[in-house]
């Protein structure tokens, strides 16, 4: 057996190890998006529709906002290849000051927003009781940079499972306050749609206190909490690359959320059939996302242990692991879609929809899974302008216009929209990999 071969089992097997509990913790954070949907859905299609809306434009700051808290990762993981504890702390305690700014700036911006709610051309019906959810869930996004910039810290350091714990602790509490505040208890009727957006602020609140503590407490992040390190170095350097890492998540997901805006455009069945897909699929990306990460923290710990042999390799068994995981997860999407929507809605309508939804984003699963892990193995790099100048012209020059044009012009109808931003992934994925590969031999 060759060295070569040995090396490539080893990272295969590091990788995994890694992406596992991160892919648990990102998948419990999802799953509070997907208890929303299933607890909303017995309001009927309008509040359903309204939650998808806010979703669309969420999926925007919440990208942009990953990008900052994101970029925390690679810079603990390499002064972790270092073996440098002052720079370690310098990163973390630096990455949550830039969190906490970012994530207000990011709850202004969707208040801001509110008044301008009617230019997106959604129905009537579904603008006038989303008001009180869309004001909930703009003060999610605080919480929720803070926490994935502190979270990174635990990955980094190994300590990736303690994220899980949190992320289901999230969900633990986010059930019964959604049950309680959307449905009510014995005569009081509850908030309907106001409701789930309480009970999302009330669950990331909560759980960002519970790992706050942890960080302060635990012996074995005894060097991340170092005092009166936080270098203005160390700040520049987080605030360029996480501008260019949000720039790259805000060009996917406002894509993505231009794609899903769409849906509005053909009927309130559309919105509500694209938000049970949505939901769907925003769980099974959370597998390329953790390998993303995982890959971006496995790059930087050799980057930092001047190992740089090593990233071919480390890039490789990323792309093994997610081109097999991805198309198992299309063929199980494409078994179970019927069962899903079934248990969602009784529309027939929205049914027909979801139905054909789900068989285009299956397919598209498999490439959008490339793209975000190449995308992590290039951020392990700090190599992130290129790349994000390739997303931002597969997504903004070739996905919507040819999925406007396939849905509109060639009458498609939502399933053309889909076609069409599918063929800006595959392009995205083809050339980022392209890049990455091409990097790592230099």
């Amino acid at each position: 057996m060759s060295d070569r071969w040995v090396a490539w089992r080893r990272e295969m097997r590091a990788l995994v190890r890694l992406a596992v509990p991160i892919v648990m913790s990102l998948a419990a954070a999802t799953l509070i998006g997907v208890i929303d949907t299933i607890m909303i859905a017995p309001l009927g299609t309008v509040p359903l529709a309204g939650a998808a809306v806010t979703a669309s434009v969420l999926i925007i700051l919440y990208s942009g906002l990953y990008g900052f808290a994101s970029v925390a990762g690679v810079r603990v993981a390499e002064a972790v290849g270092r073996a440098d504890p002052l720079a370690i702390s310098n990163a973390t305690r630096t990455a949550i000051v830039v969190g906490g700014a970012a994530g207000a700036v990011g709850t202004a911006v969707m208040l801001a927003m509110l008044p301008a709610l009617p230019l997106l051309g959604q129905p009537p019906d579904v603008l006038a009781g989303l008001r009180g959810y869309w004001i909930s869930m703009a003060f999610t996004l605080v919480p929720f940079t803070v926490f994935y910039a502190l979270k990174s810290l635990f990955d980094a350091m190994d300590q990736a499972w303690l994220g899980v714990g949190i992320a289901f602790l999230a969900v633990v509490i986010n059930v019964p306050a959604n049950f309680f505040l959307i449905h009510g208890l014995g005569t009081w009727p509850g908030l309907g749609l106001l409701g789930a957006g309480l009970a999302s602020a009330l669950s990331q609140t909560l759980s960002l206190a519970v790992l706050w503590w942890l960080w302060r407490t635990l012996p074995s992040l005894a060097s991340s909490r170092l005092a009166g390190l936080r270098t203005s170095a160390e700040l520049r350097t987080q605030l360029g690359q996480g501008s260019v890492i949000a720039a790259g998540y805000v060009s996917e997901g406002g894509a993505y959320a231009v794609a899903g805006l769409m849906m509005g455009w053909f009927s309130a069945a559309a919105l509500a059939a694209n938000q049970i897909v949505s939901s769907v699929a925003s769980v099974l990306y959370m597998v390329p996302l953790g390998v993303a990460i995982a890959v971006s923290i496995r790059i930087g710990q050799a980057i930092g242990g001047e190992q740089r042999h090593r990233l071919r390799i480390i890039g490789t068994a990323a792309l093994a692991i997610i081109i097999g995981w991805m198309s198992l997860v299309m063929l199980a999407v494409l078994a179970g879609r019927r069962i899903v929507i079934d248990g969602l809605t009784d529309d027939p309508r929205v049914v027909e929809i979801a139905l054909s939804l789900f068989v285009i984003v299956a397919v598209m699963q498999v490439f959008d899974g490339i793209q975000g892990t190449m995308l992590g193995a290039a951020r392990g790099m700090m190599d992130n302008v290129v790349p994000v100048s390739i997303t931002l012209i597969a997504y903004w020059v070739i996905a919507l216009p040819l999925g406007y044009g396939l849905g509109f012009w060639a009458g498609w109808g939502p399933q053309g929209v889909w076609i069409g931003y599918g063929a800006g992934v595959a392009l995205a994925g083809s050339l980022v990999t392209w890049r990455f590969f091409r990097m790592a031999r230099a």
